[in-house]
């Protein structure tokens, strides 16, 4: 039975818009050569696959369903009580292979001394876990399983890699009309006009990952599990959903707020100019983490107070989430606000816009075809840039018992669990390290795409930074 959550249905309506605005890129002539400035950059198509690695966990992720429970013949189907999503499913055999505590990574025994019973005599060792290694008859063989598995998984990921290689190549060939050889000579020395090397080696990168991952991970706890058991891979694939519901969703509410205000404050001026000023050094003033705080708080009392309203523990923590995005949108607005209202105020003195006046366009014209248009590559920069900020804010908020839902799976929750881990003897460091390596590629991967798109839209940044083989390979279409 499909189950429809809040932040379900704004993931995919923004993955729809983003469509809908390729589908007007392509048919647009100057937004198609400002966008190949962006992807033309190697730094920015390998940040672009690793964005879009993340989105397709999170999109897995997104489609939740209520799974039929068996039953006898004859009785009414039943579902179970809790949603499930499709990136459950999959990673369903890992959910179920819990440990009683902690585990490191790639480990067989338990990380902590327990008491086991042995020949009649209660002794404290390292027990061997319920899944991590249990195929091994004896320890002694875990070293050589490890390499043999690491192994069998880096060449499924080369082979993969080497196959989507093989089909660019004879596809660019095709395109082209040139032999293979030298298709394939000028994608080796990176003579082309797009970053199919770069591409290249971020994918098969990302294939060799994954393929290690996938092979070892049938056996093993590839990144270790936290005091529950848990898998911590299982949590850090499932953050990845929440940091960019809290990226994304809280840069739609910033963009409205932001552009709606700034316009008006910087075109009409007088009165309302004053209104909104007032408004954002207001909202400016009053410290973000207290008033995200207070208001957290109270709505966790109405949740616990109304959960009539919620049918599932599920959508409880999503409304949570969904609030916090709107908090986090409607406390930082103010620096894009800020910066559309002075550049409004710059273009309103141009001739042309002058020039419209005196012509007698109406205000709501002037700011749809002269206004905003002339805004967005400011709106669309700053957006961009923004994400990772937002990302880092959950992070923080929830590290200080303000952010998402405890039973939330986020970044901001594992590192706030970490924090205990570090002060233990010995050091549990693999949970914090998981963390701090999906945040370090999502916010990485989003500021280096953030740089491009600012080279790419900004006029001023523009001059001298069209890449070397927009020139140098004209002639290779490959």
């Amino acid at each position: 039975m499909p189950v429809l959550l809040i932040t379900d249905v704004f993931l995919w309506a923004m993955l729809l818009a983003v469509l809908v605005y390729a589908w007007r890129v392509r048919r647009n002539e100057p937004l198609r050569r400002t966008w190949a400035l962006v992807f033309r950059r190697p730094v920015a198509a390998v940040s672009a696959v690793e964005l879009g690695f993340f989105v397709c966990v999170a999109l897995l992720d997104s489609v939740h369903y209520r799974p039929a429970l068996p039953g006898a013949a004859g009785q009414a189907l039943t579902h179970a009580a809790e949603p499930v999503s499709l990136l459950d499913q999959l990673l369903a055999p890992l959910v179920q292979a819990r440990e009683r505590s902690y585990s490191e990574p790639l480990a067989i025994t338990a990380f902590r001394k327990q008491s086991v019973e042995q020949d009649g005599q209660v002794l404290r060792d390292y027990p061997r876990l319920r899944f991590g290694g249990a195929h091994l008859q004896d320890a002694s063989m875990h070293s050589a399983d490890l390499w043999q598995r690491t192994a069998l998984g880096l060449g499924l990921g080369a082979l993969a890699s080497l196959v989507l290689i093989g089909l660019g190549l004879g596809w660019a060939a095709w395109r082209s009309q040139q032999p293979m050889a030298v298709v394939s000579r000028r994608w080796l020395r990176g003579q082309t006009v797009w970053p199919w090397r770069a591409l290249a080696l971020s994918l098969s990168v990302l294939l060799l990952a994954c393929g290690w991952a996938l092979v070892l991970s049938q056996h093993y706890h590839v990144l270790g599990t936290d005091r529950t058991g848990n898998s911590v891979l299982v949590m850090a694939l499932k953050s990845i959903r929440t940091a960019l519901v809290i990226g994304s969703l809280t840069t739609l509410v910033v963009l409205p707020l932001a552009m709606l205000l700034g316009v008006l404050a910087g075109y009409l001026r007088g009165w309302v100019d004053e209104a909104v000023q007032y408004l954002y050094t207001l909202l400016a003033s009053i410290p973000d983490v207290l008033l995200i705080a207070a208001s957290v708080l109270m709505l966790q009392v109405f949740i616990d107070k109304n959960q009539a309203f919620f049918a599932t523990g599920l959508e409880r923590a999503d409304a949570r989430l969904f609030f916090l995005c709107l908090l986090l949108g409607i406390t930082s607005f103010t620096g894009l606000c800020r910066l559309v209202r002075g550049e409004t105020l710059k273009l309103r003195e141009l001739e042309y816009i002058q020039s419209a006046r005196a012509f007698g366009v109406s205000t709501p014209r002037i700011l749809r075809l002269h206004i905003v248009p002339n805004l967005m590559h400011l709106v669309l920069i700053n957006t961009v840039m923004q994400f990772s900020n937002f990302v880092l804010a959950e992070a923080v908020l929830s590290y200080v018992g303000v952010g998402v839902d405890p039973k939330t799976a986020s970044f901001g929750v594992m590192i706030n669990t970490a924090r205990s881990e570090l002060a233990a003897t010995p050091v549990v460091w693999w949970t914090l390290s998981t963390a701090f390596v999906f945040m370090l590629l999502l916010v990485l991967s989003a500021n280096l795409l953030a740089d491009a798109v600012r080279d790419a839209f900004d006029p001023r940044m523009r001059l001298g930074k069209v890449p070397r083989r927009e020139a140098a390979g004209q002639e290779a279409s490959a």
